[in-house]
């Protein structure tokens, strides 16, 4: 019996009636009976108001059918959130509507795509399949020419073997085309032909498999059937390049084999430099080798060795002394050379004049300049003359300090000015200017300034000049002699004529054309233009923008000032300038050569500067460890003052470590801790905190933070515009290091007459002072047969019972010893005093 029988289905009234299965776990089931609720539609009575906001429709606004106790605002209420319920309602069908048909829309989109590429892929298939015939019956018809063009050629047992290579050769050739040898391979589309299980899931799943055949897989890939098909634009690509070689256009350069020099060390960029190759190409090279480097990290020679002899080029070893031959001397063709003017030099003893004499004839006022009417410095000028010609002078400094600043004037000059004052005649320097102009072998004038002075003696100078192997022309020599007054201008004009017609007699010339070689004269670092050097442009044209190298730097040119301070473009022969484009200061002296490339110049500078280091370790370490403690126990005696030297210019800071190193003897010298060129800076006061030295500025000064570290550290900074003080004063202070001097005054003798023993004193001498005075502060030698046996102080000295300071000539007293009583009669006593005398340096 059901579980409805009998009873009242339960539901609403006027509803509608059904069953619903309900399934539970285990397979258990259940009917279930349910009921529809019918909506009830209320039709208005014809006439009937309307009511607010519509709710005659509904049949709501009838106050005969509305529920008792509700008001009419609560019942206007109901009816609003009615029809708002109705419109929300009508909007969100009207939405899905809009969102169903957006998404058909796409699926047909879609469906259009993949059957417009699924057209695509076949329509490639099938011209990619065709052409891949097209080539294998063409590679067979040529290699059937090319066979039948054989035979004819070959004897008719050959021909057998012919027609099989050829065949094997097509073979190859069709298998490579993707074409197999028994005749073109079925396509994919025919695969999936025979094999309609594939299309199990519809006609979607059949254009997906046929969409994806042409793919390579890797079942594919690695069996060797099928494989990806070359392009369309790659297959044009091809036959592009194959009508251009049939033409002749498309024949790549054959690879060049270069010999590459090869140093011990080379940049990576350097080396792809030489080889012609791309710089990443060679990295990349390197990486394989496990290397990880960049184009500008240096690698070694047997590692770069390997990486030229992959690229295919010659490596050929050089040292590194090898890497200056690209500044060698080139030789100078007859036809290229040209007159240069000549390069004086004034040399000559200090205050002589020489300065005084280049400023006639420059008229101009260099001397003015100069602290303490002192040159300091090389100064390098060109001078022409009222006959148009052109002369470049050096102006070297007189003073003893600056012998090696005049060694290197002397050895780029063509003529020597010896200058020699007519009151003072030949001095040490001037003897020192006449050894350097020999040494060098460059012809010599004299000057003889001063001509205008009531003591001037001119003979008296060629006279001394004599004693020197200088025979002037007035006493039957072949040097020239000339004398001038710079005060006047007295004879200026007939020394601008000796030099003009030495330098006649010289010919000197060069070739402007080649690259530029010159001596630095002087060099300095300039605050707000960097390193300065003063190039007086031996051969060939320094122009700018050229890169040399200098000594142990290098750099590129990019400033040239001539000596008015004006910018020029270029320097030609016996023109001396300044150059602006150093990385760094120069030696005065050092030879600047112009160079083709920044890695040339960077490569001699690197193997000049690793050079001079090695020098420097060698130096240092060829002594034995006896020579090490002989000199350790040496220093040990010997007082050190250290100091820290900065200069406005090279030569000037060159000539003050010169002077100071004179300076000193066997007890005390001086020490420069360090001297370079430039202001006092916060580097230089920690480096004399820490050897208790001073900092000695010469021309220049300390910035504001070193002046401050100076005064918080207790650093003495002194400044000197005249080297003459500061030689003066360095020798004083080292002065104070010297022990004094300790001199003995014999003040008195005495002679012993008896000795007595006295009970707590010890035995006692009776003396006669036979001489002079004693006194008991005095020191005393105990002399026995003129031998002295004792030498030490006295411990008593009485007169009578009386002790005394001292005892007059002729009077008797008693003496006796500090911790010695081996004296007899006849004994003689020498007193003597010590006194300490101050010692200065000479």
């Amino acid at each position: 019996m059901s579980e409805t029988d009998g009873k009242k289905p339960l539901g609403l009234g006027g509803g509608r009636s059904g069953q619903v299965k309900q399934s539970f776990s285990h397979g258990r089931t259940k009917n279930v009976v349910v009921e529809t609720k019918r909506k009830r539609v209320v039709v208005p009575k014809p006439g009937a108001p309307s009511g607010t906001g519509g709710a005659g429709s509904s049949g709501l606004g009838d106050p005969s059918r509305r529920p008792a106790g509700i008001s009419d605002a609560e019942m206007e209420r109901r009816l609003k959130a009615l029809q708002a319920a109705k419109a929300r309602e009508a909007e969100e069908a009207e939405r899905r509507a809009e969102e169903e048909r957006q998404r058909e829309e796409e699926r047909e989109r879609r469906r259009a795509e993949a059957e417009a590429k699924e057209r695509d892929e076949r329509e490639r298939e099938e011209a990619l399949k065709a052409k891949a015939e097209e080539d294998a019956r063409r590679a067979e018809e040529a290699e059937a020419r090319a066979a039948r063009k054989e035979e004819f050629k070959k004897p008719a047992a050959a021909k057998p073997a012919v027609d099989q290579a050829a065949a094997q050769a097509a073979a190859a050739r069709a298998e490579t085309k993707g074409v197999p040898v028994g005749g073109p391979r079925k396509t994919d589309r025919e695969r999936d032909n025979r094999s309609p299980e594939r299309d199990t899931r519809g006609g979607r799943g059949g254009r997906d498999e046929n969409r994806r055949a042409g793919k390579l897989t890797l079942s594919e890939a690695l069996s060797g059937e099928g494989g990806r098909q070359r392009s369309l634009a790659a297959m044009k690509r091809k036959q592009e390049k194959a009508r251009q070689k049939a033409m002749g256009m498309g024949h790549k350069a054959e690879k060049q084999v270069r010999d590459v020099q090869l140093p011990e060390t080379i940049v990576v960029q350097e080396l792809a430099n030489r080889m012609a190759e791309r710089a990443a190409d060679v990295v990349k090279a390197l990486m394989k080798m496990g290397m990880m480097v960049n184009m500008n990290q240096p690698i070694d020679a047997d590692t770069a060795e390997l990486i030229i002899e992959e690229f295919g080029h010659h490596a050929v070893r050089v040292s590194d002394a090898d890497v200056e031959q690209v500044i060698d001397t080139v030789e100078d063709k007859a036809e290229d050379l040209q007159s240069r003017p000549p390069i004086v030099t004034i040399m000559g003893h200090v205050d002589h004049g020489k300065t005084s004499l280049l400023d006639a004839i420059r008229h101009a006022n260099v001397v003015s300049g100069e602290a303490g009417g002192i040159t300091q410095h090389i100064g390098a000028y060109q001078v022409t003359t009222e006959s148009g010609a052109v002369l470049s002078f050096l102006d070297t400094p007189g003073h003893a300090a600056f012998t090696s600043m005049r060694a290197r004037g002397a050895q780029v000059t063509d003529i020597v000015v010896l200058v020699v004052a007519a009151d003072d005649a030949v001095m040490p320097q001037t003897v020192e200017a006449i050894n350097h102009a020999k040494a060098a072998k460059v012809p010599m004038i004299v000057a003889i300034n001063k001509i205008d002075k009531p003591t001037a003696n001119p003979q008296k100078v060629r006279t001394d000049l004599l004693q020197h192997e200088v025979v002037v022309e007035a006493m039957s020599g072949d040097v020239q002699d000339v004398e001038v007054s710079a005060t006047t201008g007295q004879g200026l004009d007939e020394l601008l004529e000796a030099i003009a017609l030495q330098a006649e007699i010289l010919e000197l010339k060069a070739n402007p054309k080649r690259a530029a070689m010159g001596a630095v004269i002087e060099a300095k670092l300039d605050v707000g233009r960097g390193p300065v050097a003063t190039v007086l442009v031996q051969n060939g044209t320094l122009k700018q923008g050229d890169i040399f190298v200098v000594g142990e730097q290098w750099g590129k040119v990019r400033a040239l000032l001539n000596d008015k301070g004006d910018r020029v473009q270029e320097a030609g022969p016996s023109v001396p300038v300044e150059v602006l484009g150093l990385n760094g200061t120069p030696e005065a002296g050092d030879v600047l050569n112009v160079v083709e490339t920044e890695a040339q110049a960077r490569e001699i500078a690197d193997y000049r500067e690793q050079a001079a280091k090695d020098k420097r370790a060698a130096a240092g370490a060829a002594t034995t460890l006896e020579q090490l403690m002989a000199k350790a126990k040496a220093d040990e005696n010997v007082a050190e003052l250290p100091i820290v030297v900065k200069a406005d210019v090279q030569g000037s800071a060159e000539a003050i470590v010169q002077a100071m190193e004179k300076i000193g003897n066997d007890e005390v010298r001086v020490r420069v801790l360090h001297y370079g060129v430039g202001a006092i800076t916060e580097s230089d006061i920690g480096l004399a905190e820490a050897s208790q030295a001073p900092v000695i500025g010469f021309n220049v000064r300390a910035n504001a933070p070193a002046r401050t570290a100076a005064n918080q550290k207790g650093v003495e900074i002194r400044y000197y515009s005249v080297i003459y003080d500061l030689v003066d004063d360095v020798k004083a202070a080292a002065s104070g290091l010297l022990s004094a001097e300790i001199r003995e005054n014999f003040i008195g003798y005495a002679e012993i007459k008896e000795v007595f023993k006295v009970s707590g004193v010890g035995k006692v001498a009776g003396c006669l002072v036979t001489e002079g005075v004693a006194r008991r502060s005095a020191g005393v030698r105990l002399l026995r047969d003129n031998v002295v046996i004792h030498e030490g102080t006295l411990k008593t000295l009485k007169r009578f019972k009386d002790e005394v300071k001292e005892v007059q000539s002729g009077q008797e007293c008693g003496m006796a010893f500090e911790n010695y009583e081996d004296i007899r009669p006849g004994d003689v006593i020498e007193i003597f005093e010590r006194e300490e005398v101050e010692r200065k340096l000479t």
